[in-house]
């Protein structure tokens, strides 16, 4: 038996999610084998994931989005790092009931893949999502040697607004360490970095952006764009239109500059985490996360797990908080049957409120159903 979930977001970690229903399976079959595969698809709780998969945890003060300085987390295996840009530069680095759209830097970011980079990693797996940016991975290059400066010499004000003033830009100081590294891009969305589609349209509003404030994004945006053409030319202007370049704020557009390789997140995090083999010694996997909906079909942890294991010709179940997607579309997508938490208690808040209890007694149903 593989357990090979998400967290609940706001609820539990993918961590717990394991141990919940490890215990609720055990209950109905006392010797169970039971292995534990927490996953995670590049946003937060990727390092937490690494972390328990067997990587070192490390911690480094490194700026916050709004530059305060903040404890962040990465995860290091021989010279393998996991660098999850949430950790320095995400919505939950921001105080309570702040949203900054203009403002909010990536430049933290930056120091956490310095800190890899310091750390002797060749390989360096960037999980990039929840992120409280919109300035297309400048803070992220500053802090790693790039110079952005406005017409009067000066650096430009941090986030994606202040690069509306934008006059030059300089990459050539960046890290050369960085040349040595394999860096992959590894997210879950592959928006481009502008436009309709683009980040600070399809993302800037969970980030507090007005229509004002996305319109003047986007310009900006396509600005900073249009002068690093200028500075290393056509790639930067190819590199804007290339999937994942709108990931995170636009992180994703300032990691294919450096080099990156983009990759779907859960398909960077499964190979990194040695999912191949736990899966060969499973007869059933089970996965899921919070919100099992549309979203989820897309690049989520769950749809490829389940992708992966119906390719090894292994049955898959799912769990979860929420269930918006009928049995059909479920099996198309490598998933027998979802057992969401509100089968055993409708009330959606008491759900949230006492998710691991109720995720015992949904393991307990498994059990019952494929085990017993």
């Amino acid at each position: 038996m593989l357990v090979a979930a998400d967290k609940f977001k706001g609820s539990l970690t993918a961590v717990e999610v394991a141990e919940r229903v490890a215990a609720g399976l055990r209950r109905v079959v006392p010797d169970l084998g039971v292995e534990a595969l927490p996953v995670a698809d590049g946003g937060d709780g990727t390092v937490a994931a690494a972390v328990a998969a067997g990587f070192d945890r490390r911690e480094v003060r490194v700026a916050g989005p709004l530059g305060d300085e903040v404890t962040a987390a990465f995860a290091v295996r021989g010279d393998t790092a996991v660098v999850e840009m949430a950790e320095a530069s995400g919505l939950q680095r921001l105080p309570a009931g702040v949203l900054a759209p203009l403002t909010a830097s990536t430049y933290g970011s930056g120091e956490l893949l310095r800190a890899a980079l310091d750390a002797g990693a060749r390989t360096i797996v960037f999980g990039v999502g929840g992120s409280a940016t919109t300035d297309g991975g400048a803070g992220m290059l500053s802090a790693l040697g790039a110079r952005f400066l406005d017409a009067d010499g000066e650096p430009v004000a941090p986030g994606g607004g202040g690069l509306a003033s934008l006059a030059s830009a300089d990459l050539s100081g960046l890290d050369p360490r960085l040349s040595g590294v394999e860096l992959v891009l590894a997210s879950d969305v592959d928006n481009p970095l502008t436009g309709p589609k683009g980040a600070p349209a399809v993302y800037g509003p969970q980030k507090g952006a007005s229509p004002e404030d996305v319109r003047s994004l986007d310009a900006a945006l396509a600005h900073f764009a249009k002068v690093l053409e200028q500075a290393v030319g056509a790639r930067a202007a190819e590199f804007a239109a290339a999937p994942g370049a709108g990931a995170a704020g636009g992180i994703g557009y300032g990691a294919l500059l450096l080099g990156a390789r983009f990759r779907p997140g859960i398909e960077v995090m499964l190979d990194v985490l040695g999912f191949a083999p736990a899966l060969e010694r499973a007869d059933l996997v089970i996965t899921g996360e919070g919100s099992l909906d549309e979203q989820t079909l897309h690049g989520k942890a769950p749809a490829g797990v389940a992708a992966a294991a119906r390719a090894a010709g292994k049955e898959v179940v799912a769990v979860c908080g929420r269930l918006a997607l009928p049995p059909e579309t479920l099996g198309r997508a490598g998933i027998r049957r979802a057992y969401p938490l509100t089968d055993v208690e409708p009330d959606v808040a008491k759900c949230i409120a006492e998710a691991g209890p109720i995720l015992e007694r949904v393991a307990e149903r498994i059990a019952r159903d494929f085990l017993a």
